[in-house]
């Protein structure tokens, strides 16, 4: 619904003759002359009318959005690729985890998702069309540029004139706009898009210096020379500049270069789906000036390899306006501080003064600028980390001492102090050397021996040879134990039968009654050995029918975007043959659960000739299940212990590569 022509959303005014460079799509906005409140968030992700409640909440009297505002339409699913769609239904905040859950079920097809969202009675991507149509209204006046994942068609239709909506402004290469609030005068120049270099000289579907397509939108290098084409033009020096901008100049030199071409004051960013927002400057994170000189020395490099390679292809199409934007767009690669030996004022003011936020999701997080008499104060919210779940964590516990093994107190002064435990795993109780107690001596017995089974006896009588004789016997009990023999104590016991692993005690033992003992209570029978397995990884993919061979960058690509969450690739081997040969199937492990669904919904298709199949590994499984005769570690254990399993059960890799 168009609004008033002082709140145009257009981004890029019509000329009045042909030929004729346009001028600049500036306006000013008067906030509050005394006091003012402006809200930075990123990423809200189509969840428009959010931004109101956001709004209110902070008693904001503006908002600066950083990118990913949904600018998509009902025509724009024909456009998206199928996984950048996987990808927006996966993050999208419109959408419920059940219904998501449905949504990205392995069994749909991605004909499929289109079909449930386009039949869906609520929006799913954004809401975006209820904003065009006057069902949504902005509240206060939003400030946006355009993200990674946005139609570049609607985008357009905005420059174009055709879309204009009351109270949000578009700010980009083309256009800028200065609000005045609490004695401040700040001017937003906007820079869109994702940073992709390889992509910077390649506009996709998008017109003039714009760039995008299948869902995703991309910087180029004239979009970067039209916004410093813009900065000089409207340069006053009475103004703070704030570069709002999707990519990051903390992980981009190239836009910390744009920063200081610009003469940037502050600088607003998206982040990485960041949990906690940043707030730093140059002088705060680098060592020292070298070190930031290091840092844009670098992306002078990397931009210069690209450009030496498409120069040629490049200059052949250009038109003369389009060479002076490129000429200002090399410029800004070419903006390196001198040494430190002869750093000018400018520069060092760029190096210590110029401040930066990197955002999180508006989910997540948000910054608040507090204007009041010319001081801007920053406040930074965040959800943060949910560290709760380690108080569940099972602490180590300390050596186990056998309480018919302890010392009495009235042991002789020359008794040799108990011999030291060997430390344990985290997580893993300790256990007695012997399953099964020594007799208990006492205290004036020629044989107490030592707590914590010692081989050496304390010998308090004058007896040598019974101190030899009750030693001998001592030994060959432990011998048996040791062997897995019979003892006294389990011959009159007797073995448990039917007894499960999982619902008896933490070492498998379990008294008459049924109930469970503790590692060092006297079980009567051997022990059920631990396995040294590490915990496993709650976050792992099964993938299979893999090529063979197959590696892990392989691997780690078929997952697109969300590779870069992958912590480690497991493809198991058979020796065959004298040698290892890979298996068909892996393991991938993500660092948490949001990574791993996001390698579950941005899956590639095929990993060269054949079409892997992935599903979220079943952790319960017990891993491996023994080859040959034998029925694996734990399964002989059991047997040892004189218990059983209820059901065999097949190994982990084995059930789950069928």
């Amino acid at each position: 619904m168009p609004g008033p022509a002082s709140t145009s959303s257009n981004t890029r005014p019509s000329s009045t003759m042909p030929g004729q460079r346009p001028p600049v799509n500036t306006q000013t906005k008067l906030l509050d002359t005394v006091q003012g409140r402006l809200l930075c968030i990123a990423d809200i992700r189509g969840n428009i009318s959010h931004l109101n409640t956001l709004a209110a909440e902070a008693n904001a009297k503006a908002i600066i959005h950083t990118g990913d505002f949904g600018f998509i339409e009902p025509s724009s699913l024909d456009r998206i690729s199928d996984r950048t769609l996987r990808h927006l239904v996966m993050y999208s905040p419109l959408i419920t985890v059940p219904h998501r859950n449905r949504l990205l079920a392995p069994e749909n097809t991605v004909a499929t998702i289109r079909e449930m969202i386009t039949n869906s009675a609520t929006p799913l991507l954004s809401e975006f069309p209820q904003l065009l149509s006057g069902d949504i209204k902005l509240s206060v006046p939003v400030y946006t540029v355009y993200g990674a994942c946005e139609d570049v068609a609607v985008i357009e239709r905005f420059r174009a004139g055709q879309y204009n909506i009351d109270n949000l402004h578009i700010i980009d290469e083309a256009t800028t706009r200065c609000i005045d609030v609490g004695g401040v005068k700040f001017r937003l120049l906007g820079l869109g898009g994702a940073f992709v270099p390889h992509k910077m000289f390649d506009n996709g579907d998008g017109q003039a210096t714009i760039a995008g397509g299948q869902g995703t939108m991309w910087t180029t290098a004239l979009q970067i020379g039209e916004l410093v084409d813009t900065a000089q033009r409207v340069y006053d020096v009475t103004e703070t500049r704030i570069l709002v901008s999707h990519a990051s100049p903390g992980r981009e030199g190239l836009i910390a270069q744009l920063a200081l071409v610009v003469k940037a004051d502050l600088t607003i960013s998206a982040g990485l789906h960041f949990r906690y927002p940043t707030s730093y400057n140059e002088f705060s994170v680098q060592s020292d000036f070298e070190g930031f000189r290091s840092k844009l020395l670098a992306s002078k490099d990397n931009f210069e390899k690209i450009w030496d390679a498409v120069k040629g292809q490049v200059e052949a199409v250009l038109d003369e306006n389009q060479k002076i934007l490129l000429e200002k767009a090399l410029s800004v690669v070419e903006r390196i501080p001198p040494p430190v030996s002869t750093v000018n004022s400018a520069d060092e003011n760029a190096w210590k003064n110029c401040w930066n936020w990197n955002l999180t999701d508006a989910a997540y997080g948000q910054l608040v600028l507090d204007i009041k008499e010319g001081r801007v104060n920053a406040e930074m919210r965040s959800q943060g980390f949910n560290y709760a779940y380690r108080r569940q964590t099972v602490p180590s516990s300390g050596p186990a001492v056998d309480s018919a093994l302890n010392v009495p107190s009235n042991q002789a002064p020359n008794s040799t102090a108990p011999a030291s435990t060997a430390p344990t795993k985290p997580g893993t109780p300790a256990f007695s050397k012997s399953s099964t107690p020594a007799p208990p001596t006492k205290p004036n017995s020629p044989t107490a021996s030592r707590a914590g089974g010692a081989e050496g006896d304390v010998v308090n009588g004058t007896d040598k040879d019974a101190s030899k004789r009750d030693k001998k016997k001592q030994k060959e009990k432990e011998k048996k134990v040791d062997k897995g023999g019979p003892t006294e104590a389990n011959i009159q016991q007797g073995p448990k039968k039917g007894v499960n692993l999982e619902t008896s005690g933490i070492d498998g033992s379990v008294n008459d009654d049924g109930a469970t003992l503790s590692p060092g209570a006297e079980t009567g029978g051997a022990q059920t050995p631990i396995s040294r397995r590490g915990a496993r990884n709650p976050w792992t993919l099964f993938i299979k029918h893999l090529p063979v061979p197959v590696s892990e960058d392989e691997i780690k690509e078929f997952f697109g975007d969300a590779k870069n969450g992958i912590i480690h690739v497991k493809i198991p081997h058979i020796n065959q043959g004298g040698g290892k040969t890979q298996r068909h199937f892996a393991y991938v492990e993500f660092g948490d659960e949001e990574a791993m669904k996001a390698g579950l919904a941005m899956k590639g298709e095929r990993i060269r000739d054949s079409t892997p199949h992935v599903s979220i590994a079943d952790m319960d499984r017990e891993p491996g299940g023994g080859r040959g005769r034998g029925r694996g570690f734990a399964m002989r254990g059991l047997m040892q212990a004189g218990l059983q399993r209820q059901s065999s059960g097949r190994g982990r890799a084995q059930a789950e590569e069928s």
